[in-house]
């Protein structure tokens, strides 16, 4: 009698084990099962984050005879940044993280955007946008009153709408094309409004065609900082006869995410001053 409860318990506790594999492998094919675990927490985002997902990556820039003048962009991820070895290293301008949504302010911003100032750089602040978040209008407002601002004194930057990839759901932020032309729109002329000058679009181009429809109304007013990691800026989105800025790779030394303003340093001088 003993022998057969034990065989009896046995095909229990296989039944069991069974019945829980089965389970579990139910949940793991339930819709965003797999990619739950993997969503980023809010805040976390910064220029560039799904660049490489979604376009891949490539070589370096190729040499060119165009002057083109190093620079970097910074977010918390890199906490307090050594201005002066990027300094040393080559790199004069730089963009740092202000603003993400209604609901995040990098807290290395003072370190990072006045760091850069103080070694010399010309250096700017930028805004992750959220637009399933809040108006844009609303996140223009939060970005210039906290850091996203601009002074005419030949060594700030206008303010730039870090527009890409959204890395915590969808791609477009449950947005259709005109939606999402309209939220950039309300962004760009309320910060207009506020600060006198023309924020700049980062972007990268094969977002911007699936987002916006490959919209070319923007070209003329502001200037494009355009995402892609390969030996050159590529097709460019609609509106745009030339890229202002180039961010070419997110592994650069000292600090990873490195750009190239598309011209000599004047050129960024006469950015900062409009």
């Amino acid at each position: 009698m003993s022998v057969h409860r034990s065989r009896t318990t046995g095909r229990s506790h296989l039944a069991a084990a069974g019945t829980l594999i089965a389970v579990l492998s139910l949940l793991l094919t339930l819709p965003g099962a797999a990619g739950a675990a993997v969503v980023p927490p809010r805040g976390s985002a910064h220029l560039g984050m799904g660049v490489i997902a979604h376009d891949g990556q490539g070589g370096l820039p190729r040499d060119t005879r165009v002057v083109q003048t190093e620079g970097v962009d910074v977010s918390s991820h890199q906490g307090n940044v050594d201005w002066p070895r990027l300094w040393n290293s080559g790199v004069k301008w730089a963009y740092v993280k202000a603003t993400e949504g209604t609901y995040y302010k990098n807290p290395y911003f003072g370190q990072q955007y006045t760091g850069s100032y103080n070694v010399g750089m010309i250096r700017g602040a930028y805004h992750f946008a959220t637009p399933d978040t809040a108006t844009g209008a609303a996140q223009a407002d939060y970005f210039v009153n906290n850091g996203g601002g601009w002074s005419r004194d030949g060594r700030t930057l206008p303010g730039t709408l870090d527009i890409e990839w959204n890395p915590y759901g969808a791609a477009c932020f449950g947005k259709t094309q005109s939606g999402m032309v309209t939220w950039i729109r309300d962004f760009l002329s309320r910060y207009k409004a506020r600060t006198g000058r023309d924020a700049v679009i980062y972007t990268a181009t094969s977002w911007w065609t699936q987002c916006t429809g490959n919209y070319s109304g923007f070209g003329a007013s502001n200037p494009l900082w355009i995402a892609r990691y390969n030996t050159t800026p590529g097709t460019l989105p609609a509106g745009w006869v030339y890229q202002t800025m180039w961010q070419y790779t997110s592994s650069g030394p000292i600090v990873g995410d490195h750009d190239k303003f598309n011209g000599a340093l004047d050129r960024v001088v006469a950015l900062a001053n409009g």
